[in-house]
């Protein structure tokens, strides 16, 4: 049997869209769904506390996001050129394979001058190849070191708020579109699960013996990439970077030896592990590129419980979920949240799936 696309569609109120964060981290709303039973309750983010005990774990993913969102100039004729940086390609020789808006108007062989705030050219980079309609190859042109370099990336980009936050980016996003946990530079869009996490509660679960596992995925933009085929097994997601270290795989495969808790914190997490399987379904140490799409019917092997957000309709992350939880359970808890008001999309409000 196929599973359809069009099974995963729900009407979403545009003003149940979060455009921003709630005042502290850990205040979110938090539904608790439970697949056995499928009783669904409401709770605060911090509460998550009380699910979780002595020996279970947690999965996190440490990427972090980079200022990905770059506004420049077309050389001649002074056009305003969006730029954003998907992935470096190759770091010596500074290419990056990015997306231009409006794309129309860029060619290969096109210079783009990147300028700071007083209208001082600091960046320039040329565009070597077509990747996609949208997609383009540039070069950046700058002789200085990496570190440097880097610098002005940061200096000159932007906070990368998805498109369906209308507002620009504000100071505060530099830091709240970011887990406290972020160490590995690589994503261009959050783990936005994580986002819940205040460093306060993080030490609270410490204390209650909660073990923390980190893997890395560093979000592309294939995460949200729509899905354009009916037929599911049909759809190709774009090859992300993951790393699953030794030290989580021993933390994670202890409980789950134990038949504790085994928790992956976002649909990231839940990609990365489930990349990492051995043959004993197990967690194993990997590194490399997934391009898994996970859709219902999946047995998964690893993690029993998971965090995520509200997510949209028809997509990957949505499917991921009902993949997980169950898809009439799902189409319940989405409607429930509707009811109720819940905030939806990266700045939204938060599920624990038991």
């Amino acid at each position: 049997m196929r599973t359809k696309l069009s099974s995963f569609d729900f009407e979403l109120p545009e003003k149940l869209i979060a455009e921003y964060p709630s005042k502290e981290r850990d205040e979110a709303k938090l539904m608790v769904v439970h697949r056995e039973s499928g009783k669904i309750e409401h709770k605060i983010f911090k509460d998550v506390i009380d699910y979780f005990d002595d020996g279970d774990a947690m999965i996190f993913n440490n990427t972090r996001v980079f200022p990905a969102r770059l506004y420049g100039e077309k050389e001649k004729t002074g056009a305003k050129i969006e730029v954003f940086l998907l992935r470096e390609l190759n770091k010596d020789a500074k290419l990056w394979d990015v997306l231009v808006d409006p794309a129309r108007k860029i060619r290969v062989g096109n210079k783009l001058f990147f300028s700071d705030e007083n209208g001082n050219v600091e960046l320039t980079a040329e565009v070597i190849d077509n990747t996609t309609s949208r997609g383009r190859t540039i070069r950046f042109i700058y002789e200085g070191g990496e570190e440097e370099f880097r610098g002005l990336l940061k200096k000159l980009g932007n906070t990368p708020l998805p498109k369906y936050i209308k507002r620009e980016p504000e100071a505060m996003d530099t830091e709240r579109y970011q887990t406290v946990y972020a160490k590995e530079i690589g994503a261009v869009a959050a783990p936005t699960a994580g986002l819940h996490f205040s460093k306060s509660l993080l030490k609270r679960l410490e204390i209650k013996g909660t073990n923390f596992a980190e893997v890395t995925l560093h979000v592309g933009l294939g995460t949200f990439r729509s899905i354009d085929v009916e037929d599911l097994s049909k759809h190709k997601m774009d090859a992300e970077y993951y790393f699953v270290p030794e030290n989580a795989v021993d933390i994670v495969n202890a409980a789950k030896s134990k038949g504790q808790k085994v928790c992956a914190v976002g649909t990231t997490s839940m990609r990365a592990i489930e990349s990492s399987i051995s043959a004993t379904k197990t967690l194993k140490e990997s590194e490399g590129w997934t391009n898994l799409f996970i859709y219902p019917p999946y047995d998964f092997s690893i993690a029993n419980c998971m965090i995520t957000n509200f997510h949209t309709p028809k997509s990957s992350l949505m499917i991921m979920v009902s993949a997980f939880a169950g898809l009439e359970l799902m189409q319940d808890a989405y409607a429930e949240a509707i009811k109720n008001k819940y905030n939806f999309y990266s700045y939204g409000d938060a599920m624990l799936i038991l």
